[in-house]
């Protein structure tokens, strides 16, 4: 959900529960509906805290699990640009073609798969360049001393890109189940039945529609934030990227120029296979 589209969320949702609160306030009598307004508005504190203590907590939790997930990310592309550094140890062969397998990895992270996360339906799908990778050197056979430290450390660095990738996965399809958000919806509705009783038709209707309106501005935020990091991929302001795994991509090719090492992608721009 981008800037705009929530904008226009919080608005129309102002707009709905000020208008509602107005017709209401028609026919509440003076001084509300409440006979001791002070033990309203103590319940009503009471509510109110409850609610913000709850979301307050899962906002951060999904704060926790958004920033998880950026620096999984970040790790990722950090080891794909290492791993390219250690094919090169390997045995002639397999070196060039797990170089050419490690940029369509790259590529494909930064292409269709991160594509498949925004939109919600990457699931439990690998990533085809792993696999391919994994095959490649399956059938290395090194024979040095730099060649075996260099296959060594491939695996080790090939655990440390999976998790890495777990983490950048780990916040792809929500991580808030329906029932909290159901919970939460229905608090919101509490909320909003509630506040109905402090209509009066005693006072302005500004002062009525201010005290409505701003309680849902701020509830209508916080939920609209909620959504924002259960969903952290996608376009949009603050939505997390690609851009550590492009970076990773130019250094790549900074680095296999430098070295003078001819790569040659079986891939298109985005990952695909030829």
């Amino acid at each position: 959900m981008n800037v705009v589209r929530g904008l226009l969320v919080v608005l129309a949702v102002t707009a709905t529960t000020v208008t509602v609160m107005l017709l209401v306030r028609r026919r509440a009598p003076e001084g509300s509906y409440f006979s001791d307004g002070d033990r309203a508005a103590g319940v009503f504190g009471v509510l109110a805290t409850g609610f913000s203590v709850l979301l307050g907590f899962i906002i951060f939790l999904a704060f926790q699990s958004y920033d998880d997930s950026r620096v999984g990310a970040e790790t990722e592309a950090t080891i794909v640009s290492q791993m390219v550094q250690t094919a090169q140890f390997l045995p002639g062969s397999a070196s060039g073609q797990l170089t050419g397998e490690l940029v369509c990895y790259a590529r494909s992270v930064a292409g269709a798969e991160w594509d498949a996360m925004a939109a919600g339906t990457l699931g439990d799908s690998v990533n085809p360049w792993g696999a391919r990778m994994f095959t490649t050197v399956s059938s290395v056979d090194p024979s040095s001393p730099a060649e075996q430290s260099a296959y060594d450390r491939w695996m080790q660095q090939t655990a440390d890109r999976q998790q890495a990738r777990n983490d950048r996965l780990h916040a792809a399809e929500g991580i808030i189940p329906l029932p909290l958000w159901l919970v939460l919806f229905l608090i919101c509705g509490v909320i909003f039945g509630y506040l109905l009783f402090f209509a009066d038709s005693g006072e302005r209707a500004a002062t009525q529609a201010m005290l409505m309106g701003s309680v849902t501005v701020v509830i209508a935020l916080l939920m609209l934030l909620l959504v924002f990091f259960d969903n952290p991929h996608g376009d949009g302001v603050g939505r997390l990227q690609p851009t550590a795994m492009e970076r990773s991509l130019r250094i790549i090719e900074a680095q296999t120029t430098t070295a003078q090492v001819e790569v040659t992608p079986p891939c298109d721009e985005r990952g695909v296979a030829r």
